[in-house]
């Protein structure tokens, strides 16, 4: 007998933008495959009215689909939280179960500030985050290749594989100036780099993926095209990874792991240890 999917809403309250409260979210819920989520996310809850407002809307959802929300939250203020987990749901208050421990351990108490974790007030490293996104899009795809000694790390791969979003995610989570290069058929022609690349070759990462991913991806691009056909895949695969392992490039297959994953891989095999901000 089939287990009935059990299915909830999921409410992500936070005084700031709630990316925090959804990033950890996603991690807890994703333990539940026998469990469906629809996920709310409600930012700037910044006054007791706003709290209200959202107390009373998760109480309606709670009557109408006969079971408690579940309600992730990074609400600073004590008030505020505590009028939203009066509501009817199971309340998952991220900040109140560590910042006690925390203070304790510490022997101070804690600033109570609202929106701290995405503060510009920390000019320096939101500088270097605004720096690092740009340089990742001037040289998304080989597209602009001077300043690449900047680059803290290179990507390289077939076209699709990857390198333009993992780019911009090592930029915007840890101001990482990530290049990305395509690695082309005249490139496996001629059996090298391209001589571009040669001069930075310390700083080269190899993206691939599986040639039937690949093809499902370009199809999504250029439907029934000999660019996005399998037996291409296949091919220019198969002479990037030889190519990488001719040239002694690390490399990470992008098929079955999410960004966040081949990041951390990114950042641990290039020897970059950066802080998230």
């Amino acid at each position: 007998m089939t287990t009935p999917l059990i299915e909830r809403t999921v409410f992500i309250v936070s005084d700031s933008t709630g990316i925090t409260a959804e990033t950890f979210s996603h991690s807890v819920l994703s333990q539940f495959d026998k469990a469906k989520f629809k996920p709310i996310r409600i930012p700037y809850i910044d006054s007791a009215a706003k709290a209200d407002e959202v107390a009373a809307r998760i109480t309606r959802c709670a009557l109408e689909e006969k079971h408690a929300p579940l309600v992730f939250s990074t609400l600073v203020n004590p008030e505020i939280s505590h009028r939203i987990r009066n509501a009817n749901c199971t309340f998952l208050d991220l900040f109140g179960t560590f910042l006690q421990p925390i203070e304790e351990a510490l022997g101070m108490k804690s600033n109570h500030s609202i929106g701290r974790s995405h503060s510009v007030g920390l000019s320096k490293q939101y500088n270097n985050r605004i720096e690092a996104i740009n340089f990742s899009l001037a040289h998304d795809d080989g597209q602009f290749i001077h300043g690449l000694q900047q680059a803290d790390v290179i990507l390289v791969g077939v076209s699709r594989c990857g390198k333009t979003p993992t780019s911009l995610y090592l930029a915007m989570q840890y101001a990482i100036k990530a290049a990305n290069f395509p690695l082309i058929p005249e490139d496996f022609e001629r059996g090298t780099l391209p001589a571009t690349l040669t001069p930075y070759r310390s700083k080269l990462f190899g993206l691939s993926i599986q040639p039937l991913r690949l093809s499902e991806v370009r199809n999504e691009r250029r439907p029934n095209s000999e660019y996005s056909s399998l037996k291409q895949c296949r091919y220019e695969v198969a002479e990037a990874e030889r190519l990488m392992r001719m040239e002694n490039i690390p490399c990470l297959s992008t098929t079955t792991r999410s960004i966040e994953e081949i990041s951390t891989k990114v950042l641990e095999e290039v020897g970059l240890n950066r802080q998230a901000y």
